[in-house]
């Protein structure tokens, strides 16, 4: 890249997102899936794109400015966000300006864009899981999209230390950077202070607990499909759609987003909520009654879902985007995002802070599909389960 283009991409980058985390931010404020919040899906006219194509490996770079594509609450949530704070420490060390992506449409904007030929200025996409692989993958070929999206990160510093059981990427694409557990949140003081979470899936299905479990609809949630994914886990492909016919019969509350079900729970509609297993460590933070944030792992178990981060292939600041994930991949920086994202790391010697040990709870035993398991299944169940609830 000459130095003229550089500059010109400089200009127009500044010129759309100087205020870096909020000059591309996308309206949503529901937070994401890691840690006690998860993407919506909405409208992305507020990114601007230059016109061109996607394809080809860029030359070597050292561009001055950094782009991360990543889900629009890591900025901008209603609570706490770790983008800020990366922005600013990344930028204390490297002589850059990185400047944030946050389409409402999260990766979805990429793909249409890879689809349409149209060129994006995005170096790095945080945030990535193993359904967005899938869908990224299955609508490789559709129109203008020929060539792979991300670079392969297996020589990126760092990926060494990424607990091996959260790599969901078997082409080497996308580096985990933070993970959650998906469990049930209950209230303890409801029902005179009475009330106690059933251990397992079967105990969910009883009368005992009619009515008393609000969770997220799967076509429409990240932490629905995570919720729905762990109950194919525990019942099978072919006992699954029956379990959720006695949730169903039981008069579980289907909710579309993780924030509409959440609202829920805190208005007191139901003692029990389908979230995550770090919620604990916001209700302390917070000031919050912890009585009403118990945490049950439902037959000892936490869906696993990991977050990870992927070079684009079209980078114009291909060398920069892999010193960022390096960055990512320090323990510090790792602590850093786990506590404002309410989230745990993806490495083993992050220096956490002191709440995470008594607060922050990890299953007895993780569980998860592998984008083998996934690919070619996701889109089936989620299909069967939306027949299935719909009939009445």
């Amino acid at each position: 890249m000459t130095d003229e283009n550089a500059r010109s991409r400089r200009r127009f980058l500044r010129a759309v997102g100087a205020a870096g985390a909020a000059g591309l931010a996308g309206c949503s404020a529901e937070p994401t899936g890691e840690g006690t919040t998860e993407p919506t899906v909405g409208t992305d006219d507020d990114v601007v794109t230059t016109s061109g194509t996607t394809t080809g490996e860029p030359t070597e770079s050292m561009a001055d400015t950094l782009v991360v594509a990543t889900y629009p609450p890591f900025v901008d949530a209603p609570s706490t966000s770790p983008g800020a704070w990366l922005k600013e420490e990344f930028e204390s060390e490297y002589d850059a300006t990185l400047v944030y992506q946050t389409p409402d449409s999260e990766l979805n904007y990429y793909i249409e864009r890879a689809v349409q030929g149209v060129d994006f200025e995005a170096d790095v996409y945080l945030g990535l899981d193993v359904n967005g692989l899938i869908r990224l993958d299955s609508e490789r070929g559709s129109g203008q999209f020929t060539e792979p999206m991300f670079a392969d990160a297996s020589n990126v510093e760092g990926i060494d230390r990424v607990k091996e059981s959260l790599l969901f990427d078997p082409r080497d694409r996308a580096i985990p950077f933070n993970t959650s557990y998906v469990a049930v949140v209950w209230n303890a003081t409801m029902e005179g202070g009475e009330f106690v979470a059933p251990e397992t899936f079967d105990g969910l299905v009883k009368e005992a607990y009619r009515g008393d479990l609000i969770t997220q609809n799967p076509t429409s949630s990240t932490t629905g499909t995570q919720f729905l994914l762990h109950t194919i886990a525990a019942k099978g492909e072919d006992g699954y759609l029956d379990y959720w016919r006695s949730l169903k019969a039981n008069d579980v509350t289907v909710l579309g987003t993780w924030s509409d079900a959440y609202s829920a729970y805190q208005s007191g509609e139901a003692p029990m909520v389908v979230s995550y297993s770090t919620d604990q460590v916001y209700a302390h933070r917070s000031g919050q009654d912890l009585s009403k944030h118990q945490i049950r792992f439902l037959d000892d178990q936490g869906y696993a879902r990991p977050g990870g981060m992927a070079r684009f292939r079209a980078s114009n600041a291909p060398r920069l985007a892999e010193r960022f994930m390096e960055f990512v991949l320090r323990p510090e920086i790792q602590a850093g995002i786990a506590k404002r994202n309410v989230a745990l790391p993806a490495i083993d010697d992050a220096p956490l802070p002191d709440d995470y040990e008594q607060y922050a709870k990890v299953p007895p035993e993780p569980v998860s599909f592998t984008y083998e398991e996934l690919k070619g299944n996701l889109g089936t169940w989620k299909d069967e389960w939306q027949r299935m609830y719909a009939s009445g």
